[in-house]
């Protein structure tokens, strides 16, 4: 029979031996392990089953829900492909875009971590699902809009409803798998934005078509039906999206204590059955990697929001027409799904995270590296959007997911990973800025502060590694004599947790 026993690094293995007495039976409400964190397998299942169970349940409706987020987000640049800023349309002249963007980031930035709180008060599927269906009719409404006014107030509103989406799943997807388990889970989630990105520019070339119908121009229709789509799907994801381990009702009562028992081996208690209060939130703010957490991903936030709102526009001023333009903003998003998912794969085999960043960062500088030096070779300048999409796509889910699993328990990690979204994400407004109308069709602000940032993550993330190696070296030798409320209060700043490098 196998089983779960902690090893000093804090993952879990198997064990191939009976265990001690358990404390309790399954189903009767205590938890299925011993001091020794053995714990059995439910009857009847295996843990590769159990894992298979949870995948098909919690990843493909997370997937969905945020690739439809994310093509609300900025399919706003599919639309400005098809003549939304002419003077005949909305007349977006100088920089009324780039506002039109930027103030998407002001609700976005400010209620991350309310939005958390409220995802663990509300239930997940409560939560996530009506703020889904509120995207989606903004969405909708910004089809609608007849001027600068109306476009920047539904901007504003999309990015309100959208602000729970990204750190919610994220904080979600954390608690129900090991550590050595998440990267390939948090990048195929979030590699939905390149699927979005991809999605979108198909999408758009054959919705722009429709320019004219009903009176309406062909960027209108992308987002009304867009928008409309989120709408239906939402209404479905109430029933179908998933909550936490401790309330599934999809899990026999033999796998919920399972469940939480290989969690608590590989992170010590969660503490799920507990509020969340303000002295919770000045605590997790009272450790310095916090803080450098956020600035890993601010850094990579200016790069990849930067492709993603102005990649189009890029691409149009290589000469191609409007519908060319879409079908050739695929191709780079694609790559960068494929490129990810083998990051997070060898990553998760080597339970490592720090040398995979370094890699796509530098994957993502060479890219802009290229676009600032190439001159007159649409060819070579194409190929190097490649990169950078590769780069900066793969390097996020891996800053994302080693930040988010080395937060112990339900509070820093709902705390922490809504801080580090919300706080990455004010790079969003600096990357608006950086792409202006007069900088084209070189960009080279707009790619020197790219390059500029992306060092900045990578120092950062240097230093995240280091902080976390000296924890390690220093709890090797401690000795712990807390008390098992004590543990679970601190979470990841126990002297018995060892963060993952």
């Amino acid at each position: 029979m196998q089983f779960f026993k902690e090893k000093q690094n804090g993952d879990a293995e198997i064990e191939d031996q009976q265990p001690p007495r358990q404390n309790g039976e399954y189903g009767d409400g205590t938890p299925i392990y011993d001091d020794d964190l053995h714990v059995q397998c439910p009857p009847h299942t295996t843990e590769r089953k159990l894992v298979n169970k949870i995948d098909f349940r919690v990843i493909p409706c997370l997937c969905i829900m945020y690739l439809l987020a994310f093509l609300d987000r900025v399919n706003i640049a599919n639309a400005n492909v098809f003549r939304m800023s002419n003077p005949d349309q909305l007349n977006l002249t100088g920089v009324k875009y780039n506002n039109a963007l930027v103030i998407f980031f002001v609700p976005y930035v400010l209620f991350e971590i309310p939005s958390n709180i409220l995802l663990k008060k509300l239930k997940p599927n409560w939560w996530l699902s009506g703020c889904m269906f509120m995207f989606g009719l903004t969405t909708i409404c910004q089809g609608l809009v007849s001027n600068y006014s109306g476009l920047l107030t539904t901007r504003f509103f999309l990015g309100l409803f959208e602000t729970g989406m990204f750190p919610g799943c994220f904080y979600l997807i954390g608690m129900w798998y090991r550590r050595h388990e998440a990267q390939r889970r948090y990048t195929f989630f979030f590699s939905s934005t390149t699927l979005a990105g991809a999605f979108g520019g198909l999408l758009a070339s054959a919705i722009g078509k429709m320019d004219g119908m009903r009176g309406y121009a062909g960027w209108r229709w992308i987002f009304i039906l867009e928008g409309t789509l989120t709408c239906v799907v939402s209404f479905f994801f109430f029933f179908l999206l998933p909550v936490f381990p401790e309330d599934a009702k999809w899990l026999t009562p033999e796998e919920k204590q399972y469940v939480k028992a290989r969690l608590y081996a590989d992170q010590g208690r969660s503490a799920a059955e507990r509020a969340i209060t303000a002295s919770d939130v000045r605590n997790v703010f009272k450790d310095a990697k916090v803080f450098v957490g956020g600035f890993m991903y601010f850094g990579l936030i200016v790069t990849a929001y930067g492709y993603a709102y102005f990649s189009p526009g890029i691409i149009q001023g290589y000469g191609y027409s409007p519908i060319q333009t879409q079908l050739h903003s695929v191709p780079p998003w694609a790559a960068a799904f494929g490129f990810a998912m083998v990051v997070a794969y060898v990553s998760d085999k080597f339970r490592h995270r720090f040398a995979f960043v370094v890699l796509c960062l530098s994957v993502c500088i060479v890219g802009l590296g290229m676009l600032l030096g190439i001159t007159k070779n649409t060819h070579t300048e194409y190929g190097a959007l490649f990169l950078v999409a590769s780069g900066a796509y793969s390097a996020m889910p891996v800053v994302v997911c080693w930040f988010n699993m080395n937060l112990g328990g339900h509070h820093r990690r709902s705390i922490g990973s809504a801080w580090q979204i919300g706080f990455g994400n004010i790079g969003g407004i600096i990357a608006v800025y950086a792409f202006l109308k007069k900088d084209a069709p070189k960009y080279v602000p707009g790619y020197s502060i790219g390059i500029a940032f992306c060092c900045m993550s990578l120092l950062t993330s240097a230093l995240y590694f280091a902080m976390c190696a000296y924890q390690n070296r220093k709890r090797q030798k401690t000795v712990s004599h807390l008390t098992d409320y004590e543990k679970t209060e601190l979470g990841d700043l126990s002297p018995d947790y060892r963060y993952l490098l």
